[in-house]
């Protein structure tokens, strides 16, 4: 009795073993293909984006007579254009070189394009309040918690804008503090789960 016991929860275990190890496999092959996924829309959106001479603009922008100010310099509340590929609306390229990450942006957010890039979660590079959400994918948002104050990230829209911001701090936010995560005087917020979703990863940036 004590032995068809024992050969019962052994082979309950190999089951839970196997269940944890086709697991791991899976999420590795869905950050594998993300890591793929996103590296090709950079490519391609790269295709799109106008080459530009300039850095980052910014309102107080000096301009020549002969140079005309950026659109949303004009409008700051102006949608954010997008370029469609595959399906997918992007808004422009995150760049974090002390992450060595080149990654697209999707316009808007869910939890099925979180597997494919990150996404704009809320507000606009325009208007100084973007907030970007990435899946914990070693190849996407995985490695935040890796960066450190004084780090430049870049933002490029599809019209060739180049945002310029430094990592100012991380904040460790709960998922219901939803409000917090879009408070705050931040010109850009990059923020991913933790391992099991009990916390949220939260760098906040200011443009420089």
């Amino acid at each position: 009795m004590k032995k068809n016991r024992g050969m019962v929860l052994i082979f309950f275990g190999l089951l839970l073993l196997a269940a944890a190890l086709f697991l791991a496999a899976g999420n590795l092959y869905d950050a594998s293909r993300a890591e793929t996924s996103a590296r090709l829309a950079v490519s391609r959106l790269e295709e799109y984006i106008p080459a530009t001479d300039s850095a980052q603009p910014s309102a107080d922008w000096p301009l020549t007579e002969e140079m005309e100010p950026a659109g949303y310099l004009l409008n700051p509340d102006m949608e954010m254009p997008v370029q469609n590929i595959d399906g997918v609306d992007y808004i422009g390229i995150l760049r974090i070189p002390a992450l060595e990450l080149e990654l697209p942006v999707i316009s808007g957010w869910s939890y099925g394009n979180l597997r494919i890039a990150p996404c704009r979660y809320s507000g606009s590079a325009y208007s100084n309040d973007l907030v970007i959400a990435g899946h914990n994918y070693g190849g996407h948002f995985g490695s935040l918690s890796a960066l450190s104050p004084g780090d430049t990230v870049t933002f490029t829209d599809m019209e060739g804008n180049v945002f310029t911001y430094c990592v100012a701090e991380e904040e460790i936010l709960q998922p219901a503090q939803t409000e917090q995560m879009v408070s705050g005087d931040w010109d850009l917020t990059l923020f991913t789960c933790t391992v099991g979703g009990r916390s949220r990863v939260t760098i906040r940036c200011t443009q420089e």
